[in-house]
């Protein structure tokens, strides 16, 4: 307690809680913003963070974070649009709520349950984080690298529909991580003679690159390039009675509880678990056939599991280093560019920072609740910002992001070059969350299996020897099994009905 109190006073001071604040609302404006995410908010903004102390850059991040997955619900239900993939389900009640007239208690209701989903996940990650942390302690380097590798598979065939993509995906992303150094006997590898290559890609530009310049690509194309104007409905209290709260503990407690487990899931994260949620409180429900015609439940449902995976995704990237989603991906970047590096360590070697990123999660939650209430008005008016306006802005602050990571042009370049990439794999529907933590955590898959190969002599049957490794295994391929199964029985099920009809 005394250690909770200490960060949440580091939290509290002027400067870091003066960022969260600004965080927190530019968070909810990127998460409303149809076209923008929390994913690209955060990626924006690591640039901005490079010169802060850890501890005002990660609360900010963290802010960022909270906010964003939060901030979609608001064009969810006021024009039917989902501001992020985590807000999908949110519009099937959510906005005819809104035609309805009570686009008032839609909003509260989503702003109350995106911080019981969110604070509960926080709960459960500062009491199951630091246990598995110390089951991480009997880890090896064969354990490591199969808990890794099946990561890899996990975030390739969960990320996207096609898993054929999703490991073509994860493998370029390890590829971009082999270039440099390499971590054991430091032979140069990929560098084409470059000075500059020698040293490895600096994380910062290549995240940033991926997927906040690849986003900004898109718009290239576009002709619309302004915001719809929204009607805000007037508020009196938060919208909704004592009664209907009350009526919504156990779709909370289910949804909250499903959207954590899923954002322990490494690659699924609020995408999925806001149209699980959804799901199962229909088939739940006394009264299923009034889903999508604009009730709370759906959006209880909805915002308190895509809120409740942001504990769940934070907590493989705290105990065991491996980033639970494309969001956790770029702070687990942000992290090792402070000089940090989540794990079991984590625990015993930055306690102090492990507390304020636990504060600094409970902060956030509170000023998302209070900064989305009584700032809907100011966020609905500042959607109508036209793009030309608000993506010049990012693309400045991504460039020099990019240049301030190492103080070269080359960085700048490593940019561009990452975002035509990303943009390529836009294109192509190649999912960009098996790249991205393909390359975070490339490095350490290799330091992993080469550490293994030095103290097996050169031999591969230490790593199928472990209880954790063959359970990892095991996972992997029933895992990969399951896919092909699926794909199988899909296709088999679209001849049945080319043939009926």
């Amino acid at each position: 307690m005394q250690q909770f109190i200490e960060a949440l006073a580091v939290i509290m001071t002027p400067t870091c809680l003066g960022f969260m604040i600004i965080g927190t609302a530019v968070g909810i404006l990127f998460g409303a913003m149809p076209g923008l995410s929390a994913t690209l908010a955060v990626a924006v903004f690591i640039p901005v963070t490079y010169a802060m102390e850890a501890e005002v850059a990660v609360p900010l991040l963290i802010a960022l974070y909270i906010g964003g997955i939060s901030g979609g619900l608001i064009s969810a239900i006021l024009i039917n649009i989902p501001g992020t993939p985590s807000s999908v389900a949110t519009t099937f009640d959510g906005a005819p709520l809104a035609r309805k007239g009570e686009g008032a208690k839609a909003l509260g209701v989503g702003v109350v349950f995106s911080f019981m989903g969110t604070l509960f996940s926080i709960i459960m990650l500062i009491f199951i984080a630091p246990f598995l942390a110390k089951l991480a302690f009997n880890f090896g380097p064969y354990e490591y690298f199969a808990v890794v590798t099946c990561s890899f598979l996990l975030v390739s065939g969960l990320s996207s529909g096609n898993m054929l993509k999703g490991l073509i995906s994860a493998t370029f992303g390890v590829f971009f991580s082999l270039i440099g150094m390499a971590p054991v006997d430091a032979v140069k590898r990929f560098t084409f003679g470059n000075t500059y290559m020698a040293a490895g890609l600096s994380s910062l530009p290549v995240l940033v690159g991926l997927f906040a310049l690849s986003e900004l690509l898109h718009y290239v194309r576009e002709k619309d390039v302004g915001f719809s104007t929204m009607a805000v409905p007037k508020f009196r209290g938060f919208g909704f009675s004592v009664k209907e709260f009350f009526s919504q503990l156990v779709n909370f407690i289910r949804s909250a509880v499903i959207g954590l487990c899923i954002g322990i899931l490494p690659g699924i994260g609020g995408a999925t678990s806001n149209l699980i949620a959804y799901a199962a409180a229909k088939n739940s429900s006394k009264h299923p056939e009034k889903f999508g015609t604009g009730i709370i439940d759906g959006v209880v449902a909805s915002e308190s599991s895509n809120n409740a995976a942001i504990g769940g995704a934070m907590i493989p990237l705290l105990s065991l280093g491996i980033p639970g989603d494309a969001v956790t991906a770029i702070l687990l970047g942000a992290l090792t560019i402070k000089g940090l590096q989540p794990g079991p360590l984590f625990f015993r070697t930055n306690v102090r920072m492990a507390y304020v990123i636990f504060a600094a999660m409970i902060v956030a939650s509170v000023l998302m609740l209070l900064v989305e209430f009584f700032g809907m008005r100011l966020f609905t008016k500042l959607l109508s910002i036209p793009r030309y306006i608000l993506l010049p802005a990012v693309m400045v602050v991504c460039v020099v992001g990019a240049y301030s990571a190492t103080q070269t042009v080359f960085s700048v370049w490593v940019l561009f070059v990452f975002g035509l990439i990303g943009f390529l794999f836009s294109e192509f529907k190649i999912p960009l969350a098996p790249c991205i933590i393909g390359f975070v955590l490339g490095g350490s898959c290799e330091l992993y299996l080469r550490r293994g190969m030095q103290m097996s002599g050169g031999s591969i049957w230490p790593f199928f020897q472990s209880p954790i490794v063959i359970g990892a295994s095991v996972i992997a391929v029933v895992f990969v099994g399951w896919k092909i199964f699926s794909a199988i029985r899909g296709k088999n099920a679209k001849k049945e009905i080319d043939l009926d009809a």
